[in-house]
């Protein structure tokens, strides 16, 4: 062993039959682990319902829009036709 590097414990047991088991016990644990985990759908509800805002205005804007339009028509007209 050379001085500067501590003896790895673990590497005895990197070797041993049993290894395959602890790293899908392992990946099991992980999965688990994420499938609990409420971050991915809090995610999907924020933009699910970021969706439906950018929607909500997108829709008003264009009526506002469609409103201004007519209104100023409207002056226009009864301005030239006195």
């Amino acid at each position: 062993m050379s001085a500067g590097f501590p003896a790895y414990k673990g590497c005895r047991q990197l070797a041993g039959a049993d290894f395959g088991g602890r790293v899908m016990k392992k990946f099991a644990q992980k999965v688990q682990r994420f499938l609990v985990s409420e971050d991915g759908p809090t995610a999907v509800e924020y933009a699910v319902m970021l969706a439906l805002i950018v929607i909500v205005c997108l829709t008003a804007i264009n009526s506002i829009g469609t409103n201004a339009n007519t209104t100023f028509t409207n002056v226009a007209n009864s301005i030239g036709g006195s």
